[in-house]
């Protein structure tokens, strides 16, 4: 039974911590940036952790 691949695109996305869990960045982040708050901006540079049992099992088979 041959290997199974990491997803390109996941592993572009997602990163694991110490403790096994999934960081993934917030969205909206990527332009009109002068139209959105600063507050907002800042709040939106920080990395959130993947809570959705469903997302997180799916991300954890797509890096392999």
């Amino acid at each position: 039974m041959p290997k199974n691949k990491t997803h390109s695109g996941a592993k572009k996305r997602f990163k694991l911590t110490g403790s096994g869990k999934i960081k993934r960045q917030q969205a909206n982040r990527r332009h009109y940036l002068e139209h959105k708050s600063s507050r907002l901006t800042r709040r939106l540079a920080k990395d959130q952790i993947v809570t959705t049992k469903g997302d997180e099992q799916r991300i954890r088979k797509m890096l392999g």
